[in-house]
């Protein structure tokens, strides 16, 4: 099975909408994906299959709202995988492409992200397998008010 990680573009953008409405129960709008690929357009990536079909994304930003006491940090928006390219490294080799950029491009202290309470894979893998640490939970964070933990983790040495 060839994967290639490369960069997303904004041709992908309808391609990466997919994968996150076939997948997740939180879905963006098209504009959603334009802010983010025109406004940080190195943080994002597309895993495509061999005939360059859209089989994950990451979607990734840098915070803006950063107080002058606070580090300068990047957010993973969203990560989808489709299920059947799953358990291929894939989301691993997504964040990781992502979180370097953050750090490499706007030398970000680290990055956050949220994820529901009972998603017990992406749990495993932003813990377990890419250390991030849980630092709050957010009471009904998601518009089914399912809670989330709030995770950040280093992108200094």
């Amino acid at each position: 099975m060839s994967i290639t990680i490369r960069p997303a573009r904004v041709d992908d953008l309808t391609g990466m909408q997919a994968c996150n409405l076939q997948n997740l129960p939180e879905n963006y709008t098209m504009r959603y994906y334009l802010y983010h690929m025109m406004t940080w357009p190195a943080l994002s990536y597309v895993a495509t299959d061999a005939k360059g079909r859209i089989v994950g994304y990451v979607l990734a930003k840098m915070e803006e709202d950063v107080g002058a006491d606070d580090d300068v940090h990047g957010h993973l928006t969203s990560i989808s995988v489709l299920r059947s390219y799953r358990r291929l490294g894939l989301a691993k080799k997504l964040m990781l492409q992502s979180q370097e950029a953050m750090s490499a491009i706007y030398k970000a202290a680290y990055v956050a992200l949220h994820v529901r309470k009972t998603n017990r894979p992406a749990l495993s893998l932003y813990r377990d397998t890419l250390g991030f640490t849980v630092r709050d939970v957010e009471k009904k964070y998601y518009a089914d008010g399912e809670d989330a933990y709030s995770m950040r983790l280093s992108l200094r040495p």
